[in-house]
């Protein structure tokens, strides 16, 4: 079972301008984590694994663009996505 904590913060312009960029380029790492599994999946009917993503995708912009620890956690997770649908 997993919880959720909001957290209420005063965001200035900098601060909002900054979320929103590593909100959009998390979203855009998950979508191209997404789009190669789909990929590989149709093309040879193998599921994606843990670690592939993250070979694949070592010099991808939006992974330089995060840090190295959450990029390697939204990676993961789109390989869980993928396991758990087989």
């Amino acid at each position: 079972m997993y919880g959720c904590q909001q957290h209420l913060i005063k965001a200035d312009s900098d601060l909002k301008s900054i979320l929103e960029f590593i909100c959009s380029e998390s979203h855009k790492l998950t979508n191209c984590g997404i789009y190669y599994g789909r990929q590989l999946f149709f093309k040879s009917q193998k599921i994606i694994g843990k670690y592939d993503l993250e070979k694949e995708y070592k010099s991808n912009k939006h992974v330089s663009a995060l840090y190295s620890q959450a990029a390697q956690q939204i990676l993961r997770s789109v390989a869980e996505y993928f396991k758990s649908f087989k």
